[in-house]
């Protein structure tokens, strides 16, 4: 179920008595599609995020902390000049649409009190959320401004005039009589056909209430499926494909079944939408890293197929000295002029051998230059085996980062930048934050079952520092075997099979192979980790580990997290 008319209904009968008449104290935009506006009333703080994403726009109360811009968005500005420290008097709802208000009271600089309007548009990807004055309707900013020829329905733009979008016309179930359903009835025999009829229903919610007719198509039924929208819950349920969906209210027409439910839909909603939102906000803001290691990854693989090919020629050029030494032996046959000659090979019973000569040279000239193209090739495997393992270790590094980018939260993007700038990879930035100070603060932690700690590095800076200089030289190292992942450490001497086999899961869970099934970790103790002299950051060597196969199954790892 999306945020359907009927969804937003729910959740705004929720969500009126936690934010009326709470003052706007904060306004952030950490994203690109998301707004953060921080309410305070009865001494508390609450947290409204709001989405403008095109896949899954959204509102909902959060828990989540966010991390800001040094410098905030335009709209931002904006909507802090007009209404951080203004008064939320009303939140209400166009119809059974997609369309949310939050009405606003504040005093402009001559101290004129002003009624202001946030609408929000969560109508996939024509959301936006606009900033308008009730009172002249005239729009102040808007999220998203666009341009007259992309939307000629109505104008997006500063000072234009505030319309609604085209809405569809529909039935609303909340104001329908008794005398009504029963003409409509009449007019629609069949339950499905009212159902179409009926306003602010998605696909499952008309599937439903069909359910509910067929069973008996009475205003009775049709109220009782109604009023779950009045005593809002959360209902989180799997389709037949284990795609995950949340619902205000347990269906029991659809063919899906139930994962969890909640009281606190907001608590769910924010449940339900952190990972996927976690995602989306770290390939916002991973978006210049992703593309440095896809285009440094993309030229080196490029660069690694020529120089196989490269020692392929220079490991199978035997060819050329035989050449030479033919053409050294059977000197008197070849005459000045000639662009091939057949000779017979001795290496290989006296079969022909057909050597191709340069006729501007002599033939010892052409003998000499196949005894120089074999010197060159032959000198050249040492070099071009050199390159081959750099390029290869540097491929492997460039896999490190971006499993560290899959793996990441958006405030661990920061430093991987701070890593790749480091590396060369990317520029210095003239006006950047300082390099924040690696704690273990800054580590993932995780408890195990036993009570135990174990600290796992969000990327190669954190994982040298936890490895080489944080852990105990007697505490368990765990990485996964020959895949890019994080350095984990089990911060204890003598640990058990049980912490072991808990351990392993998390390095598996962090690292390339996280969606993987038995999947190798070896495991050692921090004294026998060392790091080569100039080798890149999160790589070392070790000697004399034990290793253990694993399944990570996320939930079971994420739930260990301190």
């Amino acid at each position: 179920m999306a945020f359907d008319g009927l969804f937003i209904h729910s959740l705004l009968t929720d969500l009126s008595d936690q934010l009326l008449e709470g003052r706007l104290s904060k306004i952030y935009q950490p994203f690109n599609s998301d707004l953060v506006l921080v309410f305070r009333k009865n001494r508390k703080n609450q947290q409204l995020l709001i989405s403008a994403n095109p896949e899954y726009p959204r509102l909902y109360l959060t828990k989540e902390s966010f991390s800001n811009p040094d410098v905030a968005p335009l709209f931002v500005m904006v909507l802090r000049k007009y209404l951080e420290g203004s008064v939320l008097k009303g939140i209400s709802q166009v119809g059974l649409s997609r369309i949310v208000n939050f009405s606003f009271s504040n005093r402009n600089e001559l101290g004129d009190e002003m009624d202001l309007v946030l609408s929000v548009e969560l109508m996939g990807r024509h959301s936006n959320v606009i900033l308008y004055d009730a009172g002249s309707g005239k729009i102040i900013d808007l999220l998203k401004r666009i341009n007259p020829d992309e939307n000629r329905a109505r104008l997006l733009l500063p000072k234009a005039t505030y319309e609604l979008p085209p809405l569809t016309p529909g039935i609303n179930g909340f104001t329908l009589t008794e005398t009504e359903f029963d003409q409509l009835q009449k007019k629609y025999p069949e339950a499905s056909d009212l159902a179409k009829e009926m306003d602010g229903l998605d696909g499952d919610d008309r599937k439903e209430l069909t359910g509910y007719l067929k069973d008996d198509y009475s205003y009775e039924s049709f109220k009782t499926f109604y009023s779950h929208f009045s005593r809002p819950k959360a209902y989180v349920l799997l389709t037949p494909k284990h795609k995950r969906r949340i619902y205000t209210y347990l269906p029991y027409h659809l063919d899906m079944t139930l994962e969890s439910s909640d009281s606190d839909l907001n608590k769910a909603l924010d449940d339900f939408y952190s990972y996927q939102a976690n995602r989306d906000w770290v390939k916002q803001r991973s978006q210049q890293v992703e593309r440095v290691v896809k285009n440094e990854t993309k030229k080196l693989s490029k660069k690694l197929k020529k120089l196989e090919a490269q020692l392929d020629s220079a490991e199978n050029s035997e060819d050329l000295r035989i050449s030479g030494e033919l053409l050294t032996a059977y000197l008197n046959q070849v005459k000045p002029g000639m662009e091939k000659i057949d000779l017979p090979n001795y290496y290989e019973e006296n079969r022909p051998m057909t050597i191709k000569l340069d006729p501007a040279l002599s033939p010892q000239r052409n003998a000499q230059k196949y005894f120089k193209r074999y010197k060159k090739m032959r000198d050249s495997i040492k070099h071009v085996t050199e390159q081959i393992e750099i390029t290869e270790s540097t491929l492997h590094y460039l896999d490190s980062v971006q499993t560290e980018i899959d793996n990441a939260e958006p405030e661990d993007v920061e430093a991987i930048k701070e890593e790749l700038i480091a590396q060369g990879y990317l520029k210095q930035e003239q006006k950047r934050r300082r390099r924040p100070k690696l704690t273990e603060k800054s580590l993932h932690k995780f408890k195990l079952n036993s009570g135990k700690t174990v600290l796992v590095g969000k990327n190669n800076l954190q994982n040298d520092w936890l490895t080489l200089k944080k852990a105990d030289k007697n505490y368990y190292w765990f990485h996964v075997k020959n895949i890019p992942g994080s350095h984990c450490i089990l911060e204890d001497t003598h640990p058990t099979e049980s912490d072991i086999q808990e351990a392993a899961e998390i390095a598996a869970y962090f690292s390339k192979a996280k969606n993987s099934a038995h999947v190798p970790v070896d495991y050692i103790q921090v004294k026998r980790i060392k790091k080569p002299n100039g080798a890149k950051p999160g790589f070392v060597i070790y000697t004399g580990q034990k290793s253990i196969e694993v399944t990570p199954e996320a939930e079971e790892i994420m739930a260990k997290k301190a």
